[in-house]
C-alpha cells in the first residue's frame, strides 16, 4: 500500500509552483491515484470480518485494520505528500475537496482502529485464558475478571460503548465458553472414564456455564451503579439461550452418572463375597453398564439445540430403563425385610410395597407405549422383557406371602382366643407379707391385634380372608375397649396395692382376698371368646373403687396420727432461760429448774396428743371391722404397728433432744453462771463441780423420764394399761420408759453429755489454779504470824516487806480478768478477787497496828531510859 510520488521537481515556493499549470496538472493526476487507493483500502477494511468465532478473532481483525490504516496515515504525513497537498490547495483545484473527504475518512477509521486495539488489548489476557487455559479453576477465575474488564471498556471506550459493538463481542465470548465445555464434556471419552471423575467434569462445566450468566447480570448491576450514560440492556436470549441449554444437558448428564454410581455402589465387590448368589450380582452389575452404554455412541451433538428432540428421546429411554432396573434392584435388596408404610402390618405391608413397585414399572411401560415406535426398538424390547420378568417375580412374592399368612392365621387365631383375660406373676397362696408382689397382667396377645390389622388391609388389597379373622376384625372396637378398660383397671389395682404399707396390707387382708376372688375369674375362667367380659370389668372396677375409698380413709386417719407423732417428735425438751443484753445469767440451779419447769408444760401437750391416737384407731376399727371397742382382733397387728411407731418416735424424741443439749454444752454461748469462791484452805466453784454434774445427770434423767407419761396399750388393743397394784403401797404403770431408757443411742448420748460437762468443769478448776499464788493471804494463821512478829520485834524493814507484798496483792487482783466464758458456763471471778483483796487489806491493817504498838513500846522504853540516865 504505497502511495505513488510525483516525478516532477517540487523544489521552490508553494505559491510559485501553484502558478505553473503543468505542475498543478501533474500533481492533480498523482492525487487522483492516491484518492482511489485510499478509498479502495477503506472499503476493503470495512468489509472485513473476524476470521473465527471466538473473541480473539475480533481483536486480530482490529489489529490488522490498525496496521493497514497506520501504513497509509504515515505516508500521508510525509513532507513530500504534504507539499503536494499544499500546492493543490494553493492552486484552488476543484479536486482538493474530494481528496480531503477521503483523507478525513482515513483519519477517522484509523483513530477508531487504534482506540479499539488499545481497549480490546486489555481483554486479551483473559480471553487467552478462556481459550487455552487448563483447569476449571482458571476459567472460573477468568470470567469475573473478563466481565469487569468489559465493563471498563464500555465505560471508557468511544466505540465499544454501543450495543452493535458490545453484543457481538459478548456473543463471541459465549461461543468460546461453549466451545470449552464441548471440549471437556466429550461423551465418546467421558463414559469411558471413572464415574467420579466424569461427575466432576460435568459439574464443573455446568458451574462454568451458570457462572457466565451470573457474572453477566452482576456486571449489569455494576454498570447501572456506576451512573454510566448507557446501561447494558442487551438481548439475553442471544447471549445465553445456547449456554443455558448446555447447562441443562450437563445437569442431565450428572444425573446419569449419579444413577450409575448409585447402582454400582449397590453391587460393590464385597457384596459378591457374602451374597448367596454372586453370579447374579455380577449379572446385575453388567446390566447397569448396558443401561448407560447407548450414550457413548450418539450420532448427534447433545449440546446442539437442533438435536434437542433426539436427546430428549435418549434421556426418556434412560429414565424408563433405570426405573425398571431400579425397581428390580429395590425389590431384590428388600425382599426379606421390605420397608413398610406407616401403620401397615408386616404381611399386608409387604404386599402393598411389592404392588407399589409394580405400579411404578407398569407406569413406565405405559409411557413407552405412548411414544410411537419406542417399544419396537431393540432397546424397547429389552425393557419390556425385563418388565415381564420383574412383574412375574413380584406376583410370586405376593402369592407366597398371602398363602403363608392365611395358613398361620387359620391355625393360630382359635388358640389365641382361648387365652384367659389375665395372667398372674406369682401364686395367690403366698404369705400375706408378700401379697403386694402378686401382679396381674393383661393377657391379650399382640398377635390378635396384628391379625386384625392384617385382615383389614388384606381386604383393602382385595384378598379373601378367613371367616374367623373377618369376625374378629369386625369386633376390633370391642376388643380395644375391653383391653383399654382392663389395663386401666389393673393399673388402678396395682397403684392401690402400692399405696398400702405392710401393716395396712395385713389390716385389709379380708378385702384383698375378696378382690382376688373376683380377679381369679379373669385368669382362670374367662377367655377372649367369653360373653361376660364386660360384666367382669364392671365388677372389678366397682370392688377396686370401694377398696380404694377405704384405703384413702385409712390414709387420712394415718396422716392425722403421723401429724401428732411428728409434733411429739419435734418437741424441744431443753428450753433455756434467755437473758437480754446486760442481764445477769441464771445460776446453775435456776437454769436446770427452768428446764425442768418447761419440760413439765411440754409433756402435758405431748400426752394430750398421744391420748388422742386411740380414738383415731377406733375410727379405723369402725370402718374395717364395724366395731368401736379399741380391741378388735382384726386390728391387733395394726395396733402393734402404731405402738411400735410410737416407740420409735419417743426414742427419736429423746435422742434428738439429748444431741441438742450436748451441742448446747459444747457451743461457746454461755447460758448459766457459777462463781469462784474461797473455801479455806482452797479456791473452789460455787456450786461445786460435783453438784453441777449431779444437776446435769438429773436433767438427762428428767428428759428420759418424759416417756413415763406415755402409757403402753394392753396387748392386742389400743387401750391404755391401767395402773397395776404390785403391793399394797406400790403401784406400777406400764409406760414406754422401760424400753426407751434401754436404747443404746440414748445411753451413748447420756455418757457423752456427762463426759463433756466433766471435762468443762475440770478445765474451769484448772483455771482456778492460777489463784494459788495468793494462797498465803487466806491460808496463813494471822494470829500466830502476828504473835511471832510481836515476840521477835523485827526491824521495820521486815514489816515493810510484808506490807509491800499484801498491798501488791490487793492491787494486782483488781487488774485480773474477772469473767471467763467457756462453752455454756460463765465463771464469775469477781467474788474470789474481792475476797482476796479484803484478806490482803486485813493483813495490811493488822501489820500496821502491830507495827504501831511495837513502835510505841520502843518509844516508851527509850523515854524511860532517858529519864533514868
Amino acid at each position: 500500500l504505497k502511495l505513488e510520488m510525483p516525478t516532477i521537481n517540487l523544489d521552490g515556493e508553494v505559491t510559485v509552483l501553484a502558478a505553473v499549470p503543468e505542475v498543478v496538472q501533474s500533481l492533480k493526476s498523482c492525487a487522483v491515484t492516491w484518492q482511489k487507493l485510499i478509498s479502495r483500502v477503506l472499503q476493503e477494511q470495512l468489509k472485513k470480518v473476524p476470521q473465527g468465532n471466538g473473541p480473539l478473532a475480533e481483536i486480530d481483525l482490529w489489529r490488522e485494520k490498525s496496521a493497514t490504516l497506520s501504513a497509509l496515515t504515515e505516508q500521508i504525513k510525509l513532507p513530500e505528500v504534504q507539499k503536494v497537498l499544499e500546492i493543490l490547495q494553493e492552486a484552488e483545484s476543484e479536486f482538493t475537496g474530494d481528496l480531503q473527504i477521503v483523507l478525513s475518512d482515513l483519519k477517522k477509521h484509523h483513530t477508531e482502529a487504534q482506540d479499539n486495539v488499545k481497549f480490546l488489548s486489555t481483554l486479551e489476557r483473559h480471553l487467552k485464558n478462556l481459550s487455552a487455559g487448563t483447569g476449571a479453576d482458571v476459567i472460573s477465575n477468568t470470567i469475573p475478571s473478563l466481565l469487569n474488564a468489559l465493563r471498563m471498556v464500555w465505560i471508557m471506550s468511544r466505540h465499544y460503548n454501543k450495543d452493535e459493538r458490545m453484543v457481538p463481542l459478548l456473543e463471541r465470548i459465549s461461543w468460546e465458553i461453549s466451545a470449552r465445555v464441548r471440549k471437556v464434556v466429550d461423551l465418546q471419552t467421558l463414559f469411558r472414564e471413572d464415574i467420579a471423575a466424569a461427575k466432576i467434569k460435568v459439574t464443573e462445566a455446568k458451574t462454568t456455564l451458570e457462572q457466565w450468566k451470573k457474572c453477566y447480570f452482576t456486571t449489569c448491576i455494576q454498570v447501572e451503579e456506576s451512573r454510566s450514560e448507557r446501561y447494558w440492556k442487551f438481548d439475553v436470549k442471544r447471549l445465553f439461550e445456547k449456554t443455558d441449554y448446555m447447562a441443562s444437558i450437563c445437569q442431565e448428564l450428572h444425573d446419569v452418572f449419579q444413577v450409575a454410581e448409585e447402582l454400582h455402589n449397590i453391587f460393590i465387590p464385597e457384596l459378591t463375597t457374602v451374597t448367596e448368589n454372586p453370579k447374579g450380582v455380577d449379572k446385575l452389575r453388567r446390566e447397569v453398564n448396558i443401561i448407560i452404554s447407548p450414550m457413548e455412541d450418539l450420532t448427534f451433538d447433545p449440546f446442539s439445540m437442533e438435536s434437542a428432540h433426539d436427546w430428549a428421546l435418549v434421556m426418556e429411554e434412560f429414565r424408563e430403563d433405570i426405573t425398571v432396573e431400579t425397581v428390580k434392584q429395590i425389590f431384590v435388596q428388600n425382599l426379606k425385610d421390605p420397608p413398610l408404610y406407616k401403620n401397615h402390618p408386616p404381611v399386608a405391608g409387604a404386599i402393598s410395597w411389592s404392588r407399589s413397585l409394580f405400579r411404578r414399572i407398569q407406569h413406565t411401560i405405559i409411557r413407552f407405549q405412548e411414544v410411537e415406535g419406542l417399544l419396537a426398538t431393540e432397546r424397547g424390547k429389552e425393557v419390556k422383557q425385563k418388565y415381564l420378568q420383574v412383574a412375574k417375580k413380584m406376583k410370586e412374592y405376593e402369592d407366597q406371602k398371602y398363602r403363608q399368612w392365611r395358613e398361620k392365621t387359620e391355625h393360630m387365631l382359635p388358640l389365641l382366643l382361648k387365652d384367659t383375660l389375665l395372667t398372674v406373676s406369682s401364686p395367690t397362696e403366698e404369705p400375706v407379707a408378700t401379697k403386694k408382689n402378686v401382679c396381674f397382667t393383661l393377657n391379650f396377645s399382640p398377635e390378635i391385634q396384628e391379625i386384625i390389622i392384617e385382615t383389614k388391609y388384606m381386604e383393602q388389597l382385595g384378598l379373601p380372608v378367613p371367616e374367623m379373622a373377618r369376625y374378629v376384625a369386625l369386633q376390633e372396637d370391642k376388643y380395644l375397649r375391653y383391653t383399654s378398660k382392663l389395663k386401666a383397671m389393673l393399673d388402678r389395682y396395682h397403684k392401690l396395692m402400692d399405696m398400702m404399707n405392710e401393716a395396712e396390707t395385713k389390716l385389709l387382708d379380708d378385702y384383698v382376698q375378696e378382690l382376688w376372688r373376683i380377679l381369679k375369674a379373669g385368669h382362670k375362667r374367662l377367655t377372649w371368646k367369653s360373653v361376660g367380659i364386660g360384666e367382669f370389668i364392671v365388677q372389678c372396677t366397682q370392688t377396686i373403687g370401694k377398696f380404694e375409698l377405704l384405703v384413702l380413709q385409712i390414709h387420712n386417719v394415718s396422716e392425722d396420727i403421723s401429724s401428732k407423732l411428728r409434733s411429739i417428735e419435734s418437741t424441744n425438751l431443753f428450753k433455756f432461760p434467755r437473758s437480754k443484753n446486760g442481764d445477769k445469767l441464771p445460776g446453775a440451779k435456776e437454769f436446770f429448774d427452768y428446764v425442768k419447769c418447761e419440760q413439765v408444760k411440754d409433756v402435758e401437750h405431748m400426752v394430750r396428743k398421744y391420748s388422742a391416737i386411740p380414738q383415731l384407731l377406733i375410727e379405723v376399727e369402725g370402718r374395717v371391722a364395724n366395731t368401736n371397742s379399741g380391741k378388735s382382733p382384726k386390728l391387733a397387728s395394726y395396733y402393734a404397728y402404731w405402738e411400735h411407731r410410737i416407740y420409735q418416735v419417743l426414742t427419736q424424741l429423746i435422742v434428738k433432744n439429748l444431741q441438742a443439749f450436748n451441742a448446747t454444752i459444747l457451743a461457746n454461748v454461755p447460758l448459766l453462771q457459777i462463781e469462784a469462791v474461797i473455801s479455806v484452805p482452797e479456791v473452789t466453784l460455787q456450786p461445786n463441780a460435783s453438784e453441777i454434774e449431779k444437776m446435769t445427770v438429773q436433767a438427762i434423767q428428767d428428759c428420759v423420764e418424759v416417756t413415763k407419761h406415755f402409757v403402753r396399750w394392753m396387748h392386742g388393743t389400743c387401750i391404755e394399761c391401767p395402773p397395776q397394784h404390785v403391793k399394797v403401797d406400790e403401784v406400777v404403770t406400764f409406760s414406754f420408759y422401760s424400753d426407751v431408757s434401754q436404747s443404746p443411742l440414748i445411753i451413748e448420748q447420756a455418757v457423752l453429755i456427762t463426759g463433756n460437762v466433766h471435762k468443762l468443769l475440770a478445765s474451769l478448776n484448772k483455771c482456778l489454779n492460777q489463784w494459788k499464788r495468793y494462797d498465803l493471804v487466806w491460808k496463813s494463821d494471822k494470829g500466830a504470824v502476828l504473835d511471832r512478829l510481836a515476840a521477835e520485834k523485827p526491824a521495820c524493814v521486815v514489816f515493810d516487806e510484808h506490807l509491800q507484798f499484801y498491798m501488791k496483792v490487793a492491787q494486782e487482783v483488781t487488774q485480773r480478768t474477772l469473767i471467763k466464758d467457756e462453752q455454756f458456763i460463765r465463771l464469775q471471778l469477781a467474788p474470789l478477787a474481792s475476797a482476796v483483796q479484803e484478806n490482803a487489806k486485813s493483813w495490811v491493817m493488822s501489820l500496821g497496828k502491830l507495827l504501831n504498838e511495837l513502835a510505841r513500846e520502843e518509844l516508851f522504853r527509850l523515854q524511860d531510859e532517858i529519864q533514868v540516865g
